[in-house]
């Protein structure tokens, strides 16, 4: 018996016939494709019907819609996330999309350090399991650490965790459960996006200005909606730089408690900031999870980091620890445990907020005039493009020279992803750096001119 084929949906043959124009580069990146109305007349299909033509297409990647502007076709030759989750840098490429800075000294300071750990006497128990939270003596040297970050908590408050990516993970895990609402800035740190979309959490995106997020909008969000935390780097934000001041802080504290809101504090980059209000978790002891370490730092690939929580909390984030990696590896904590209390942790900080303010002047040198943000301590820079510049057309051009920078995407939170790059300036050398960003001015002249 034959088989009768049904006749294709109109709006499948429309996206195949897009997506194929768009693979074969017929229709080039950053094509303004019709508007939704002008389609549907073009191809006598209903409204909603070309609306969902390019909703498919959005999700399939192809192209992407911005409020005001329309739909235009996206550089498909880019990595998922326009650059923040590409492999392993290519050798000739200058990184400016991941900060993974080392000054001279650094491998010499690890070969010296295993040295010593490999005649240490209690190098045995490193080969056994260790406990979740780590072992209570280096939980103590961590606690003390935290001091000289304006924190004080008990050494049972402190759980060690394989980095503060892993730090987020376990609070999420142990703290919150599919569905609810975290409060978070319009543009955040992308590990965390990947910490929710895992744990289906729904991002709340808050408005911002260069000084901070608009508290006021967070309030009028609790309001209307039950918000179960909120997500917060006041001290040096990634990527937008600000750091928070003591009136804004207690706003947002203020807020929290009067909706019952757990904060989880990322401080992964608050050594960077010289002179700081206290963190939030001293000054909401009660309801903050302050995650942080020493990879950004000291070095990456160490991936040690500390939770500091509520008493209470500790547990459930321990449960959280065990479920993922049972505990840190005992190697790489008594290597940075070691590094805290001989004062290598320290100088290096130190040292590397020098060095993070020497490129920042150079960044100001090579783009002077144009508009961005940044802090004058930090390794990374936040750069709007004019606005008939888009920002998958400049990526994919500094690729073409060899250059890695990162679009807004993997940052923003909201559906209208503004066209900006993330710069990094720690991973390559300073006459690198130089070259890099000059390039990076005389591509995005070449558009806006």
């Amino acid at each position: 018996m034959d088989t009768i084929q049904m006749p294709r949906a109109r709006y499948k043959q429309l996206v195949d016939q897009f997506a194929a124009d768009i693979r074969s580069g017929k229709l080039p990146p950053g094509t303004q494709l019709p508007t939704h109305r002008h389609l549907a007349a073009q191809h006598g299909i209903a409204l909603v019907t070309a609306s969902r033509v390019y909703a498919e297409l959005e999700n399939m990647g192809l192209v992407s819609g911005e409020t005001g502007r329309g739909t235009f076709v996206r550089e498909t030759g880019l990595a998922p996330g326009h650059g923040i989750d590409q492999p392993a840098m290519a050798d000739g490429v200058l990184d400016l999309n991941f900060n993974s800075p080392s000054l001279p000294g650094q491998s010499a300071l690890l070969r010296n350090a295993l040295r010593k750990l490999a005649s240490s006497g209690d190098l045995e128990a490193l080969l056994h399991y260790q406990p979740h939270a780590g072992r209570k003596h280096e939980r103590a040297i961590i606690a003390e650490h935290l001091k000289s970050r304006q924190l004080s908590v008990d050494a049972e408050q402190v759980l060690i965790v394989s980095g503060a990516q892993h730090g987020l993970a376990t609070t999420v895990m142990g703290m919150m459960k599919p569905g609810d609402v975290v409060a978070v800035d319009a543009l955040i740190y992308p590990g965390f996006k990947a910490v929710a979309e895992a744990q289906h959490l729904e991002l709340a995106p808050i408005p911002f200005s260069e000084q901070g997020p608009d508290l006021d909008a967070l309030e009028k969000l609790c309001q209307a909606r039950t918000v179960r935390a909120v997500y917060t780097m006041p001290t040096l934000h990634n990527p937008m730089g600000w750091v928070l001041d003591l009136a804004q802080r207690e706003q947002l504290i203020e807020i929290a408690r009067q909706h019952d809101l757990i904060i989880i504090e990322d401080a992964a980059y608050a050594f960077h900031a010289e002179n700081p209000p206290p963190p939030i978790a001293a000054l909401a002891p009660e309801r903050t999870v302050y995650v942080s370490g020493i990879s950004k730092s000291i070095a990456t690939g160490l991936r040690v980091g500390f939770v500091a929580a509520p008493s209470e909390w500790v547990p459930t984030i321990e449960r959280a620890i065990r479920a993922t990696t049972w505990n840190t590896p005992g190697l790489m904590t008594m290597l940075a445990c070691r590094w805290i209390e001989d004062g290598t942790v320290n100088r290096l900080e130190a040292e590397k907020r020098e060095d993070a303010k020497q490129r920042q002047l150079l960044a100001s040198k090579i783009l002077e005039g144009m508009e961005y943000t940044s802090n004058p301590a930090a390794y990374f820079i936040w750069l709007p493009l004019p606005e008939e510049v888009r920002a998958d057309k400049i990526v994919m051009e500094l690729m073409n020279e060899n250059i890695s920078v990162s679009t807004a995407e993997p940052f923003a939170t909201t559906e209208h992803v503004p066209h900006a790059l993330r710069l990094a300036l720690g991973s390559v050398g300073m006459d690198e750096l130089a070259i890099a960003l000059k390039k990076v001015r005389e591509v995005i002249e070449g558009y806006a001119y």
